[in-house]
């Protein structure tokens, strides 16, 4: 019987799956049938859904984000970058539960209203993930800890609040940035674009 994906689901009955590694995320080699009949093999990355949300403060016009050490981006020769608060959807979660919960853990800050802000498949040519992505507008009232990330989860992660013009000047150079923050600015942008001024 073919493994289940990480998100609980199962790939199609017809598609020949060899698993090269099974753990926190699952590494599989997938068979494919061209329009010629011809079966191609591609590698695919599982490690199931992930929610993001963008907070910004609509009174001060400032966002808050977080870094934290990536091993792929130093392993690509490049540093830290700022990004929206993400995670996980664990079992029995729902995504709007796990973008609140990371958002606790990561920033420090309880919210209740969040804003569909869509879903995105993060790099569709290798992983299976999809991210459901959340805006979410704060007052200085809802931070209730200094975020950072659980203790032995080494993510030694940093909060920064900048602003949102300064992030969106950020945003719209030429710097390598994450893709997901980059999405949830635009929209913030399209949606309320007096607090970028």
């Amino acid at each position: 019987m073919t493994r289940p994906r990480k998100d609980g689901g199962f790939p199609p009955a017809d598609m020949p799956v060899r698993t090269l590694h099974s753990g926190w995320m699952d590494l599989h080699l997938v068979g494919l049938t061209g329009p010629d009949g011809a079966v191609f093999e591609r590698y695919v990355e599982d490690h199931g859904r992930a929610a993001c949300v963008l907070p910004y403060n609509p009174d001060t016009r400032m966002a808050l984000l977080v870094t934290l050490p990536r091993a792929a981006l130093r392993f690509a020769g490049g540093g830290d970058v700022l990004e929206a608060p993400a995670g996980m959807i664990d079992e029995g979660e729902t995504p709007v539960e796990a973008a609140r919960r990371e958002l606790a853990e990561e920033a420090g800050l309880e919210v209740e209203v969040l804003e569909s802000a869509g879903a995105v498949f993060s790099s569709p040519g290798s992983t299976t993930e999809r991210a459901d992505l959340f805006l979410a507008a704060y007052s200085d009232a809802q931070r209730t800890g200094p975020g950072g990330g659980l203790d032995g989860e080494n993510e030694h992660i940093t909060v920064v609040e900048m602003p949102l013009a300064d992030l969106w000047a950020l945003m719209d150079g030429e710097a390598a940035v994450d893709a997901k923050t980059r999405l949830m600015v635009q929209t913030l942008r399209i949606r309320r674009p007096e607090l970028f001024s």
